[in-house]
């Protein structure tokens, strides 16, 4: 029997990850979970096999979240469920050790087979993500201005670059307008996009948005 966590902090995709593992006689859900401090509490104190994480939870984000789990319960596979597109994600959460990346987009049997594919310890790499990968490796490396960035610097970007005030994204991210704007300035110390305008457009250039 394999013992998942779900962790989302939409109630209605708990939901769905729910009904799509209980219709499994090999999976069972041990946790449920609305962010990452949530996450935490679960494992200390229950024994779990494979944690499904998303990656755009309050307070504490899912890479956050994800780098600690691997840190201190390097034992767990993790998978991230995401809504977004996986050339925005995926290279940076298979680098902080996640097992697999899976879209909300996906059908029920991508999910299922990725957290069997983790449990035995593998990666599980669909077709589109092995490309991304490869497409890292050949093209996006250090030169890239974006893979300067740190996880946090990251987001923010893309959240400016897809129309979002820094009030927005503060409220979003669980964050003071302060520290949004702080990570804004170290953003453009590092790419040297200085508008929003700038960012958007490498963004779009680049298929992250």
């Amino acid at each position: 029997m394999i013992r998942i966590v779900i962790a989302d902090d939409h109630t209605i995709v708990r939901h769905g990850v729910r009904e799509i593992l209980h219709a499994e006689p090999d999976l069972k859900m041990v946790g449920e979970a609305q962010n990452g401090q949530a996450v935490f509490d679960i494992v200390a104190h229950e024994p779990v096999d494979v944690i499904v994480l998303d990656i755009s939870m309050p307070g504490r984000n899912g890479l956050d979240t994800l780098k600690e789990l691997k840190r201190l319960y390097p034992q767990i596979a993790v998978i991230v469920l995401s809504m977004h597109p996986k050339d925005q994600y995926a290279v940076r959460v298979i680098k902080a050790g996640a097992a697999g990346y899976v879209t909300k987009e996906s059908a029920p049997e991508e999910l299922v087979a990725a957290i069997r594919k983790a449990h035995r310890g593998e990666k599980y790499i669909d077709p589109e993500i092995a490309e991304v990968l490869a497409n890292y490796i050949e093209h996006g490396g250090p030169g890239e201005l974006h893979n300067r960035l740190s996880d946090r610097e990251y987001e923010v970007m893309l959240k400016i670059a897809s129309g979002k005030g820094l009030t927005e994204i503060a409220a979003e991210m669980n964050l003071s307008v302060k520290t949004i704007s702080t990570y804004r300035t170290r953003i453009v110390e590092k790419t040297n996009l200085t508008t929003n305008s700038e960012m958007t457009r490498y963004a779009l250039d680049r298929g992250l948005i």
